[in-house]
């Protein structure tokens, strides 16, 4: 399937909440569309793990990730878990790919979900797959990292961010 164009910062799509997906085989070429955007994204900008439906116009509790070797495709995930304990860092996303936030992120999660057969799974997170599953959770309620910055001074763009605060 071809990639499609991720809708970008403005576009009111992006706030709408999804509808749960009614089954996954409902859901097969979102899914080859999520997957193969996902890479051509990776491709022409170096960085990309992950992109939930609404943001290639598909409003739809799916959400596929590609993390440390292993793919995801999460129809109607939900929270069964979310720890007390938090931690801060720079987020980025696909819609804004020029712009960093910094945000307040549940340092581990668990989110139950089913996988692209209709079974029930449950991925239990912690650290940099915990915040990217919080993100594309996000995004499904039309939460934007933008709405979480943890105050006026959370915002850099890519080139300053990468100035000021990536290690040399």
């Amino acid at each position: 399937m071809p990639a499609r164009r991720i809708l970008q910062l403005g576009d009111p799509l992006l706030r709408a909440v999804s509808s749960p997906v009614s089954h996954p085989a409902d859901a097969r070429s979102i899914v080859l569309d999520l997957r193969d955007t996902l890479h051509e994204f990776r491709r022409a900008h170096g960085f990309g793990r992950g992109i939930s439906a609404i943001q290639i116009g598909g409003p739809t509790r799916l959400i596929y990730i590609e993390f440390e070797g292993t793919s995801y495709c999460l129809h109607n995930p939900v929270y069964e878990f979310r720890s007390e304990s938090r931690f801060e860092l720079w987020d980025d996303c696909f819609s804004f790919p020029d712009l960093m936030v910094r945000v307040s992120r549940h340092e581990s999660v668990a989110v139950r979900y089913m996988d692209e057969d209709g079974e029930a799974r449950t991925v239990t997170a912690s650290g940099a797959l915990s915040e990217l599953l919080q993100h594309e959770m996000d995004h499904l309620d039309g939460v934007l990292a933008v709405d979480r910055a943890l105050d006026r001074d959370s915002f850099a763009t890519r080139e300053e961010f990468e100035r000021r605060y990536r290690p040399v």
